[in-house]
Formats: structure tokens, sequence, C-alpha cells
């Protein structure tokens, strides 16, 4: 008799529902969420939501199939997400959230995996249920038994995969209650990025960040398949205490109870996996914590994490088709498939074609070669560049870029090659009707204007952009402006990159040593000092270490770089000679590993991918915190927490640590008493 029928003040609210649509033509988040606690009410069908682009998974599509059990070991029967047609006439239990209540009729409850209609008994018999589930807050955690039904005709919610049943609640229990919260759990409802990392266990709730978290989850669990079930890999934990090492990133030091001895944390584990190497471990990987003591950007932050690789007698080609095998086995089912090979090209195409090491292979504007239409030219800082050694005159055409930018575009990518790059840029307007605009225009000759339009391919309503200097100067400039035109062209509505495609590339064959940027007269690592130099370029590394390419590659995403490895120094006088006499670096810090060298170490090679920032591209986010449960914020702060924190002086003194504020601080409010040492 419970759910027999509903009330007749239910039944006519039921059709209310229906006859607006709701759990019907509306949106699924709108239709099950509805008004707000605060009565904001949900968007009216066709309205574009507020959330970003990237926010736009339904529950249907958070999980991949699976044959787990998530109600094994549990006290609920079936999952908000499980019920269909078949359960009907089943009496089941549910465990969730309350989503959102109306009227006193009906609750949704919601979990990880889907949501439930609940129907709330109208009799008199069991009004203390109605009671109960009325007065409860939004977000409190209820367990509800009852009997499953079919909704009544012309209610079913085709947006919703539960949305043909419904449950006749029969008990609940109220497992806690839930406080004001400082934002609603719905995605559509806008949330800094602060109160969201303020409250990370309230925002981990959205299904968003489910899915987020759950996708990157079956990714490394599907690449640990690939590599220990299909080709033998080995998964060895490596440690996060370690000492200093020269080159690469600056490091975290922790101190120790030694006076003034302190571990560093590694930035990879890069040399120890080479010593497993030398160990004999032959195939190892990791999903490993990597730290930096840098500043934090969208696509990087203090710690993350990598999916580290090594191989013992491999070449570079091995661990290329190695990398693309596991990026297909591990790719998630309801993304655009991807093939291997992936394409490839080297570091001085990409910086010929590009001006990046990483480009974005999705859009054209490829960079073009116009030293030849200036030759005799009588522009005097053409001129001036084309007389200096290797000086040549670059530009890139940007289809369309009369009718979509405006003068301020054109002025602002002018002056963000001035204020970034301290390079000067000319911008040559083809207007539709064919005239040139541009204070060139009236130096270039008929002749000078064929020859630009033939050699960049422009056509009217184009813009070319046009850079002179030496190449290693020009290109990146060039390869900037690029990139932003497309993010002008798109924030104008034109289709310029899918946002479903994937585009794989690797980049090979990069320089082994670069010119100090703070003393170009020395040399550094292009990539890091264990990088074996290219076979054919080995005699030059006494000679000429300027010019020899390394046997590095990098694999490259939608123009984000995701990966980064090579093929390492495996002889023991090599390492030291590179070290000691081209990196100027005391070797004597890296004696261990220089003796496992010598100790029959195997030809060797690996990769490191960047799994934050991979998993971020895959779902299109914005930042790489968008798929790290725990992330630190832009200055590289646990807002939740309040880390890093003051420590006081007496817990330091084991450490034989003091700490000395700066002057300017003391004014500002710091830490004095206990804390000053």
């Amino acid at each position: 008799m419970l759910c027999k029928a509903m009330s007749s003040q239910a039944a006519v609210f039921a059709r209310r529902l229906a006859v607006k649509g709701v759990g019907q033509q509306l949106p699924w988040r709108s239709a099950l969420e509805g008004r707000s606690a605060a009565g904001v009410p949900a968007p009216a069908p066709g309205t574009r939501l507020s959330s970003p682009r990237w926010m736009s998974t339904s529950y249907r599509h958070c999980s991949q199939k699976s044959t787990a059990d998530p109600n094994s070991f549990s006290f609920r029967s079936h999952t908000c997400g499980e019920l269909r047609s078949s359960h009907i006439g089943e009496e089941i239990s549910l465990c969730g959230w309350i989503q959102y209540q109306r009227q006193g009729l009906f609750v949704i409850l919601r979990d990880f995996h889907g949501l439930t209609q609940l129907l709330i008994p109208q009799d008199e018999p069991e009004s203390h249920l109605k009671k109960t589930l009325c007065k409860l807050p939004l977000e409190s955690v209820v367990k509800v038994t009852g009997k499953v039904r079919q909704r009544p005709a012309g209610q079913e919610n085709k947006e919703m995969p539960t949305g043909e049943v419904e449950v006749c609640v029969q008990s609940v229990e109220v497992l806690n209650t839930c406080r004001k919260l400082p934002f609603e759990i719905k995605d559509f409802v806008k949330k800094s990025e602060s109160l969201r990392m303020q409250y990370r266990y309230l925002d981990l709730r959205s299904v968003q960040m489910q899915y987020n978290l759950r996708l990157r989850s079956q990714m490394v669990m599907r690449m640990r398949e690939y590599l220990c079930n299909s080709h033998g890999f080995v998964d060895v934990e490596t440690p996060t205490l370690f000492k200093r090492t020269p080159g690469g990133a600056k490091e975290f030091v922790v101190p120790s109870r030694e006076p003034g001895r302190f571990y560093s944390l590694p930035q990879s584990p890069q040399q120890f996996k080479q010593l497993l190497m030398v160990a004999g471990i032959d195939r190892y990987f990791q999903v490993a914590r990597c730290y930096r003591d840098e500043g934090s950007k969208p696509d990087r932050q203090p710690e993350f994490t990598q999916v580290d690789i090594e191989m013992s007698f491999v070449d570079q080609a091995g661990i290329r088709s190695l990398i693309e095998g596991l990026m297909q086995h591990s790719w998630p089912e309801d993304k655009t498939l991807i093939s291997a090979p992936f394409p490839s090209i080297t570091y001085a195409e990409a910086m010929r074609n590009y001006g990046v090491d990483k480009p974005d292979t999705r859009f054209g504007m490829k960079l073009v070669d116009i030293s030849e239409a200036f030759r005799n030219t009588d522009i005097g800082f053409l001129r001036g560049a084309l007389g200096k050694p290797e000086g040549c005159v670059q530009a890139i055409c940007v289809p369309n870029g009369a009718t979509h930018l405006k003068n301020k575009d054109l002025e602002f990518l002018k002056q963000m090659a001035q204020t970034q790059f301290n390079q000067d840029v000319s911008v040559l307007v083809l207007k539709p009707d064919g005239v040139w605009k541009s204070p060139l225009s009236k130096r270039l000759s008929e002749a000078v204007r064929q020859q630009l339009r033939q050699m960049t391919d422009a056509s009217p309503g184009d813009v070319i952009v046009i850079a002179a200097g030496p190449p290693q100067e020009v290109c990146p400039v060039l390869g900037k402006l690029r990139l932003q035109c497309a993010e002008l062209l798109e924030a104008q509505g034109v289709v310029l990159r899918d946002p479903t495609a994937f585009h794989f590339l690797w980049v090979l064959d990069f320089p082994l040593f670069l010119p100090r940027e703070d003393d170009p007269s020395q040399l550094e690592s292009a990539h890091h000092p264990f990088t074996a130099p290219h076979p054919d370029d080995a005699h030059l590394l006494t000679s000429q270490p300027h010019k020899v390419r390394g046997q590095h590659y990098d694999l490259v995403l939608n123009g984000c770089e995701i990966g980064g490895g090579s093929i390492r120094i495996h002889n023991a006088e090599v390492q030291r000679f590179v070290l000691e006499k081209i990196l100027k670096e005391d070797a004597g810090l890296l004696s261990h590993l220089i003796e496992a060298l010598d100790s029959g170490a195997p030809p060797h090679g690996g990769i490191a991918l960047g799994l934050d920032r991979l998993v971020s591209i895959i779902i299109g986010a914005p930042s790489i915190r968008d798929v790290i449960a725990f992330p630190k914020s832009f200055r590289g702060h646990d807002l939740m927490s309040g880390a890093p924190d003051f420590v006081p002086a007496e817990d330091l003194k084991p450490y034989h640590i003091g700490v000395t504020w700066p002057a300017e601080d003391s004014s500002k409010g710091s830490p004095s008493g206990p804390w000053q040492h």
C-alpha cells in the first residue's frame, strides 16, 4: 500500500513536470538538479550552461566498461546509476547524497555511478518518511530501501540512464547530515579556482572531477597491464629522499638530523632507473612522484606524476614503438580513436616550420622563408637583416585575418613580439578587395607583392606577419605569434583546431647542448647530462660539442609536450667527459652513477610521460590541477590545509636549522617569538 498510488497532489505535480519537460527535454543536469537550495532556477531548455567547454561529461560516460562489482563488501544492493526496467518489482537498497528535493514528492539520490529518483510516500502512516526526507539538507548522506517501479507513462527521463524507473521509499537511514556549504555541488554553478581548492573535498564530488580522476585511474591501470602483462616490465619504487645532483630544474631540499646535511627530492627517478638497468632489471617502469622547486603554471606544479620507463638493449625506434602501443592500449574508449605509428619530424624541421619544438599540427599557418623576395629591397631593416650572416626574412600567413582580426589585435601581436622577444614585426593586410594595407605597402613593387602572395599562398582577406633577423631569433617569435593568432581567430568563432582531435608527433634529433642563458660561451644540456650523442655526431663531441645532436626524443600532443626521453650514455668515460669537460660540473656528485656505468652497464634508454598533462589534454581541461586530486595553487600552496606552514623554532633545533626573517617582512606580521631563531 505504501507506493500503490501517488496522492492526487503528487500526480498533478508530476503531470505538470511532464508538460514543462522536466525529466524529458531538458539537459540532464538541468532536469535532475533543478532549482538550487538558494532558489536559483535551473537553465531553461536550450540554455547554454555557464560551465567551461571541458565540463560536459554526463554520468553515462563516467566509466568505461568493467566487470567490477561496485557493490561488493557494501551495505547497499545497487548503485544509483544501476537500476533499469529489469529491476522492476525488486526490493533494493541505495546509499548516496541527496542531490535535489522537490515539493515533498521526489528526491534525487546521487553517487558517482549516477542518479536515481526516489518517490516519497504520501500516505499518512508513512508521514515520518516524508518528514525525514524533506527536512534533510541537500548533500546529506542516506541509506534508502524500497521497491523499484516503472515510472508513469509520459514521465520517463530519456536523458537519464535510470529514467524509466523510480524507487518507492520504504525506509530511510540518515547516515550524516550536511552543513551549509560554501557552494552548490553542481557543475554548472560557477566557482573560483581558489574556492574549489580550498574546499577540494567538495569540489571532488562534482561529476566532472569524479570523471577526471576515474578516467585517470583507468588509464594508469591499463598502462600497467600493457607494460607488465604484455611486455615484461617490472614496477619498481625508487626513493624520494635522495641527494642534490647537478643540472636540471631546481630541487626541494629536506633537512636531516645531521648538521649541514640535506636530502633532495628528486625531479625524476632518472639516475635510479639507469642504475636498475645496470642491475639487470632490464625493463622498468614506475608511476612516479616528482618534484621541482619552480613556480606553478597551468601545465606544471611543484609536485607532479610521470609514467617513468627504461629498457635495456633498445634503440629509439623500440622506445617509440612501445609508447605508441601504450597510448593505444590505454586510450579512453569514449574519445576519438588514435592510430599508430605517430608522425615524426626533426627538431630543425619543427623550428623551421613552426618556430617551436612542440608544434601544434592541428592547423597550418607554417613559417615561410620569404628572404628571396627582399634580396634587392631598399627597406632599411629588411636590408640590414639580410646583410648579416644567416640573416633571413620569415612570415606567417593568417587566413581570413583581415576579416576577423581588428586593428587592436594586430597591435597586440606587435606588442607581444616586442615585449616578449624584443623583436619588431611588420603586418601586411591583404584586404578582401585585394588592396594592400601596411606602412610597407607603398615601398613594395607589384612584382614583390605578387611574389609574396605566391610564397605565402596568401589570398584576399589574409594577413601576413613578417619578421627579419637570424633564424634563432625570428622563428621563435613567429612561432609564438602563430599560436596567438590561432587563439584570436578562435575567439571570433573560427573553427581552426578541432577540440576532439588528437595529433601526436615525435620530435627527434635535438641538439645535445645549448648555450647557457646566463653565459652563452658555456654549454648546458638540452635534455639532461645523461643523453647519448647521435652516432653520426659522436666524433664531434671532443672538438665541436655545440654541433652534436642528441639521441633525445619528445612526444607532443596537440602542441604540448607530454613525454621526453633519450638513449643514455652507458660508457663511464664518455659520461665523465660530458660532465667535467663540456658542462663544467663536479663529476664527484655523480660518482655512484659513473662507477655503476663502469661495472658492465648495458646500452639502455627510456622515456617519461607527464601523466597529469596527458590526462588534462585528453579531457580538454584548461589546467593539470583539474586532473589532480589535491593540487597546489598557482603559488605552490595547498589552500585547503594552509601548507607550506611555519614550524616553531624548537621543532627546527633537531635539524640544526634557524630562520632569519627578511627585514621587509617584519612590518607585515611575520612570525616572531617562538619562530625567531
